[in-house]
């Protein structure tokens, strides 16, 4: 009675599927999707929508160059950028997507007493970022390495975050922006210098711009309340935003 044999193995397996399922690594890709959408890549997208917002490819450590540009002076006046910080000899600063440390380098001499912390996802960037570090002997400048959803920096430890130019290109926003939170004091601050995209005349590719309602309903995701924004720059938008007390 072969047949008799062959329905006991099909009722033994159906019994021990439950088992074989709840013993499965539990995933949490309902809540990713609830987080980010895919969508056909625009030409300088990645086709990840965040909050209805593509978010844009990265800058690879290729065009460092791009960064250390003459004309970038006249272009973002990153001089009264920092200057419009208000910063505190003490404070501890996070410069996040710190590339070569154009930023960075200009924050140092500002909070002598304290420090920079110059986060960037890219090793060569950090190396390029080191070189100079060296070359111009900032000791208050600390390279660190951070990942795609983690800038690694120490809870409670900053004063003021800044991403100039790289918020907009973060693959998973939400979860850096929830550990930049983190690691803010409370009262820290945030702030985001990013291309006005209200301004059709500012030739810079669309998805690297972003406009002040997109910055203010991201930051706002993440419990991050706007204190202001500043236009004082070029083309820029110098957005304020603070972690309650």
């Amino acid at each position: 009675m072969p047949h008799l044999w062959i329905r006991a193995a099909i009722a033994f397996w159906l019994a021990l599927l439950p088992l074989l399922s709840s013993c499965a690594p539990a995933t949490n890709s309902s809540a990713a999707d609830s987080t980010y959408q895919l969508t056909a890549a625009s030409a300088d997208g990645i086709g990840k929508v965040y909050l209805g917002r593509e978010i844009a490819q990265v800058m690879g450590h290729q065009g460092a160059a791009w960064l250390e540009r003459s004309s970038r002076k006249f272009e973002e006046s990153p001089d009264l950028a920092v200057d419009l910080l208000d910063l505190k000899p003490t404070d501890i600063v996070a410069d996040i997507g710190a590339g070569t440390g154009y930023i960075s380098f200009r924050i140092a001499p500002e909070v002598p007493e304290g420090k920079v912390l110059a986060v960037d996802l890219q090793p060569e960037m950090l190396d390029m970022l080191a070189t100079r570090q060296s070359e111009q002997g900032v000791a208050n400048v600390e390279p660190i390495q951070g990942a795609v959803d983690d800038p690694h920096l120490p809870p409670a430890s900053l004063d003021l975050a800044i991403m100039v130019d790289a918020y907009h290109e973060f693959a998973y926003p939400q979860e850096m922006m929830h550990g930049i939170v983190k690691a803010l004091k409370p009262g820290g601050r945030v702030v985001l210098a990013e291309y006005r995209a209200e301004n059709p005349f500012i030739l810079i590719k669309r998805l690297h711009k972003m406009s002040q309602k997109q910055v203010k309903k991201e930051m706002a995701a993440v419990g991050l309340v706007w204190q202001k924004t500043d236009d004082s720059l070029p083309q820029q938008h110098l957005m304020f935003f603070q972690k309650p007390v």
